[in-house]
């Protein structure tokens, strides 16, 4: 086997692989072998049939049998005696072959960066520290005993106030045309929650069981349907039913009725739970800031292989998305060949860190265990009551899906064990600050996932865009 380097360009390999014919005649002779050994033809005895008649039968089918595992042999030994690591699947071309002669064919591939992780003990990484305080835990109470009034029947000719639980029935038009999304039948809204559009609600207050009402509202200018931001809509609306909530507070009875034994039982699971939630904002952050320093940190150049493919999930979901009329906040004005600039820098961006991420793992060997996995599983099977057998089903049959786990696991892991690593500073902070994540860039979080850009969003409807 001869292997010379054809292309060095970059991250890019090209190399051509001539194989010696005999090479490819000694093992077109031994498949016949295999083959007459076991073959059986009219005429001949097993074992007996000759082995000009099999080649003429069956000589061409043998010949690609003989051409892939050569190519795929010869390949696998040419990429591990240059110690290449790569990047892509390799492409072959084979560009001359004629039985009785050499083989002679490309693979062209692209191989991951060298690169220095860096010094990760030399890592700065604040951690934003906020406790739960007393308005926290009276707020958080307060929004647990809402959750538990009940509502009762309001009397005939009631007008509507803020708290109070409707059902409608609306239709909404754009210059007296109807859209899409601004239909519906026995919608629920509690009036003052803001579930709606700006304004919607507003103008249900005073409204009557079956009294029909017209509304105009104002979409924001930001709005996610493109065809529906910043313009004017008139909705016209029924109450179908007015419920009038009911005194609740948080007392011992309602704390048994919670499973709790008490108000202090409440008031203390509250502060633990609120704990939790601040301590998963914090490390959320940190995790941020951590792939911020390591975006810094590093520049090198990154396969364009992985760069187009992560490139063309994002923009395959921004398209569908802008094919919808719905677009990310501040998409609104940019050209096509801009917004391409934009996600294909925040693909870049992600194929980066994920390369730092994964060598970071590899060299401390850091893996995803089964247990991991299977707990993964688990809490996936728990989003869907019910469900449950045909959910472990589907990730027991499907390896696939499993990688799907696998990658985010590891980067959590990954990203733990470069935490523990740095320096990390605690700073404490208000509930209001830990909660400002509005500074942050956009890509800075998750290498393989994100927060939604380019993902689409719900469709237009009277309620707000969430």
């Amino acid at each position: 086997m001869q292997v010379t380097e054809t292309n060095a360009e970059g991250l890019r390999r090209e190399l051509k692989i001539v194989i010696d014919a005999r090479d490819l005649t000694d093992r077109m002779a031994a498949r016949l072998d295999r083959l007459s050994s076991t073959m059986q033809m009219p005429g001949f005895r097993r074992g007996r049939v000759p082995k000009t008649l099999l080649k003429q039968r069956y000589g061409k089918a043998l010949m690609g049998e003989v051409l892939e595992e050569t190519v795929s042999t010869s390949s696998q030994a040419a990429i591990a005696e240059r110690s290449l690591r790569l990047a892509s699947q390799p492409r072959v071309e084979i560009k001359e072959f004629n039985e009785g002669k050499d083989l002679e064919y490309t693979l062209a591939f692209e191989v991951m960066p060298e690169f220095d992780v860096g010094d990760l003990a030399k890592l700065q990484i604040e951690r934003l520290v906020a406790e739960p305080g007393d308005k926290d835990i009276g707020d958080a109470i307060d929004r647990l005993t809402s959750a538990q009034r009940k509502f009762g029947p309001a009397a005939d000719g009631y007008e509507a106030k803020k708290g109070d639980l409707l059902t409608m029935d609306f239709v909404g038009t754009v210059d007296g045309v109807e859209f899409e999304g601004g239909k519906a039948e026995g919608a629920r809204v509690e009036l003052g929650q803001n579930q709606f559009i700006p304004g919607f609600e507003d103008q249900l207050i005073g409204a009557k069981v079956n009294e029909p009402r017209t509304l105009t509202v104002t979409f924001p200018s930001d709005y996610s349907v493109r065809f529906l931001a910043g313009r004017e809509a008139t909705f016209s609306v029924t109450v179908k039913t007015i419920a009038i909530p009911e005194d609740a507070k948080m007392d011992d009875d309602l704390a048994k009725a919670l499973g709790l034994e008490n108000v202090d039982a409440v008031r203390a699971a509250v502060k633990e739970q609120l704990a939790k939630d601040f301590g998963a904002v914090s490390r959320r952050r940190m995790k941020r800031a951590v792939l911020d320093k390591l975006a810094d940190m590093h520049g090198f150049d990154v396969p364009p292989g992985l760069v187009e493919a992560e490139f063309g999930a994002i923009w395959g979901e921004v398209d569908a998305a802008r094919k919808r009329g719905q677009h990310e906040p501040g998409d609104e004005n940019k050209s096509e060949d801009e917004l391409k600039e934009q996600y294909r820098t925040l693909a870049t961006r992600r194929v980066r860190l994920g390369l730092v991420l994964a060598e970071v793992g590899r060299r401390n060997n850091i893996a995803v265990s089964s247990e991991e996995i299977e707990r993964s599983i688990s809490q996936q099977a728990m989003r869907f009551p019910g469900q449950e057998k045909s959910i472990y089903a589907y990730f027991r049959n499907n390896p696939q899906a499993v990688e799907t786990l696998r990658g985010p696991i590891l980067e959590d892991k990954v990203i733990d064990f470069i935490i523990e690593m740095a320096k990390v500073t605690d700073r404490t902070v208000t509930t209001e600050d830990l909660m400002d994540e509005s500074d942050e860039a956009i890509g800075a979080e998750s290498a393989e996932s994100d927060k939604g850009e380019g993902k689409a969003k719900k469709k237009a409807k009277a309620k707000k865009d969430e």
